[in-house]
């Protein structure tokens, strides 16, 4: 028996691959039910992978792509969705290059991949929270029946990484592993949002709103996205996509800026020209309403960074142009979509295998690599899961 101790997409790609190959893999999991993140990831819509050229899909993995490179190849964008289609779950790509399958939900992907795992004789065995092993090598499984232990051939870990740990990735596993000697990174926060020290009349009235239209800038990034304001700070898919490098600044000096544009589909110039109009006896917010059609959100927005914008248009149009927002801290690593940190590739072998720990071999969000939203989380980790399922059978197989 080949035990896959993890039952998300990494886990279960393993499963797969093993159960394809003629090996009876049993798939344990913490967690009443299978895929749990999974289907979370698939509530506003399963973002699969994404159509972009390969070779710069790849550059979205940063630091870790001279490792990820060949793994992905091995099972590139279109061969997960060929994977997709396969379980009759027809696929399409998106106005961003995204894809997603066509039901654009998790829930018949994933009933129709445990049909077939279940077809293909892979075993599940729930509720079963990985304690590490015995002194004889044996793997050690909590249960609501007690302590159980299995013995495996090959143990394929795929325990995700630190983020929404009600859903069963809470990093856990991180002591087990330094308790063996295996090189980790720290966990933290990746695709998260950031605290903000807003004003009461801020957190209280906006908390929720999304702001768009909205263009980002941080250092030489600049790109367009919307943002939602909290009560604690600000989030959202344009904040998510330059969050590595926001945390990293943070991380660095303690805070850092990131420079709002509320009018990014006006020039400065036009903003300034439109400014430059008479007022009469209109108050600030009217103006900008009218002038701009920015909202009440995005008004309050300049009142936050600056309590008495100036009133010379120039000044102003600057402001609104580039409002500085300053980030205090990231959001909890518990509300973040994906974690960085985990398992140092310095520690495996090319095959994903645990180099102290012959036999054991680990896949997705438990490396040490992160990416942004846009299907490049799902992607890496399909495709790991492939991976440290053929480093498996390959090992087996040299020990035959």
């Amino acid at each position: 028996m080949i035990a896959v101790i993890g039952g998300g997409p990494a886990g279960l790609m393993a499963a797969e691959v093993l159960a394809r190959a003629g090996k009876t893999a049993t798939v344990f999991d913490r967690m009443p039910s299978l895929g749990r993140k999974f289907l979370m990831a698939g509530r506003g819509g399963l973002n699969l992978t994404h159509s972009e050229p390969l070779d710069r899909l790849l550059t979205r993995y940063g630091p870790a792509t001279d490792r990820l490179a060949p793994i992905v190849r091995a099972f590139p964008p279109e061969a997960l969705r060929a994977w997709s289609e396969g379980l009759g779950q027809e696929v399409f790509v998106g106005s961003s290059g995204r894809v997603f399958p066509k039901a654009f939900k998790a829930s018949p992907l994933l009933r129709a991949w445990l049909r077939r795992l279940d077809g293909l004789g892979v075993q599940f065995r729930t509720r079963h929270e990985w304690h590490g092993w015995n002194d004889a090598g044996a793997l050690r499984f909590a249960t609501s029946s007690g302590l159980v232990e299995e013995t495996a051939e090959a143990t394929i870990l795929a325990l995700g990484g630190a983020s929404w740990p009600r859903l069963g990735s809470d990093g856990g596993w991180a002591s087990l592993l330094s308790e063996r000697g295996v090189s980790m990174h720290p966990f933290r926060a990746a695709n998260c949002g950031f605290q903000v020290a807003w004003s009461r009349h801020m957190a209280e009235r906006f908390a929720g709103t999304p702001v768009k239209p909205l263009g980002l800038r941080f250092a030489e990034a600049r790109l367009r996205g919307e943002a939602m304001i909290t009560s604690t700070g600000i989030e959202g898919g344009g904040i998510y996509a330059l969050s590595a490098p926001l945390r990293d600044a943070i991380e660095r000096d303690g805070s850092v800026e990131l420079f709002l544009d509320l009018a990014p589909d006006r020039s400065l110039e036009d903003v300034t020209q439109r400014l430059a109009a008479p007022r009469r006896a209109q108050s600030l917010s009217n103006m900008l309403k009218r002038q701009l059609n920015l909202s009440p959100v995005a008004v309050a927005l300049i009142h936050e960074a600056d309590r008495h914008p100036p009133q010379d248009p120039t000044a102003l149009a600057e402001l609104i142009k580039a409002l500085p927002l300053r980030l205090i801290a990231t959001q909890s690593i518990e509300r973040a979509i994906s974690s960085a940190g985990g398992v140092d590739f310095s520690a495996l072998t090319d095959a994903l295998m645990i180099r102290d720990l012959p036999g054991v071999f680990v896949a997705g969000e438990m490396l040490d690599w992160e990416a942004p939203t846009g299907g490049y989380l799902l992607q890496a980790s399909f495709a790991t899961g492939k991976a440290a399922a053929v480093g498996a059978l390959s090992w087996l197989t040299s020990r035959a």
